[in-house]
């Protein structure tokens, strides 16, 4: 059994080593790297968040991607998130106040993770959000309007309640904390056993990304069936970022889409916490699935 179990490290291992940890961020605002969002809806994200970081200097966080199984491996989208969320700084590094929104589209899960400042009660109002704001969304493959109200929702009922500010006028009543921030969030109980299924699935990262692809609906015809792929158009330097291009089409009908990305120059590093605070979590929040 012991040599069994080494064999089957020795042979994972080249796929996992190649893998990068967590995504490097381009931006501490948006980094929509699973292209759900239109540029309109974009720039409204956007706006919210540098909306309420102006009001309450939160750094609240947007953050989707296609399949965490792209990166090295964690037992569970909340191991996952903590991780990045520590990788990238994310908050002030004082107040560990930091508010990221993960949304996982092949893997079909998502997680608000909360900086360590905030206390176990605000798991509450993040499981709210995720439960009754952006997963009915999420169900009927409305992405963006999900990730907006979802972020919205975020920056009303955690990031204003914590520093004291009173809801906006037309926010979404959900439940919310009752007292002030502090103390440590109880961090989640990970698994060995889900962490060996996680080093298999990774080696199929690929072709699961393409199942979960070929079920999402054309915006056009309504079929199922479309398939994406990516071209580098500008390689990224130590110095430059690169450029490239999503390109997804329906194999039903004649509708496809581009969207431009930009790469991180070669010399990012998603351990260094960029231009974030330096906040860090211990694990708090809420996660969803659809």
């Amino acid at each position: 059994m012991k040599r069994l179990l080494l064999a089957l490290l020795l042979l994972f291992a080249p796929v996992s080593a190649f893998a990068e940890p967590y995504p490097a961020h381009v931006t501490t605002t948006l980094n929509d790297y699973a292209n759900l969002l239109e540029p309109d809806m974009e720039a409204n994200v956007i706006a919210e968040i540098e909306a309420v970081r102006a009001e309450t200097g939160v750094e609240l966080t947007v953050l989707t991607i296609e399949t965490r199984w792209a990166y090295d491996p964690s037992p569970s989208i909340e191991a996952f998130a903590t991780g990045l969320f520590n990788a990238w700084g994310i908050g002030d590094a004082t107040r560990n106040d930091g508010i990221l929104i993960l949304v996982v589209r092949d893997d079909r899960e998502m997680r608000i993770e909360l900086g360590s400042g905030y206390s176990p009660e605000y798991d509450l109002p993040a499981q709210d959000i995720i439960n009754n704001v952006m997963l009915p969304e999420f169900r009927a493959e409305r992405y963006d309007l999900g990730i907006l109200a979802g972020t919205r929702a975020a920056a009303d009922h955690i990031a204003r309640r914590w520093a004291g500010l009173p809801l906006r006028e037309g926010a979404v009543p959900i439940g919310a904390p009752s007292s002030g921030g502090g103390g440590l969030a109880i961090g989640v109980v990970l698994s060995e056993i889900l962490f060996g299924l996680g080093i298999v699935a990774l080696i199929f990262r690929r072709r699961i990304g393409q199942i979960f692809n070929r079920v999402r609906t054309c915006p056009e015809c309504g079929q199922r069936g479309l398939t994406s792929e990516r071209h580098v158009l500008v390689q990224p330097t130590d110095s430059t970022r690169g450029q490239g291009e999503t390109i997804t089409h329906c194999t039903h009908c004649s509708w496809s889409r581009t969207k431009s990305y930009t790469i991180p120059d070669t010399s990012s590093s998603s351990s260094s916490g960029g231009s974030f605070g330096g906040g860090s979590s211990s694990g708090g929040g809420a996660s969803g699935r659809w």
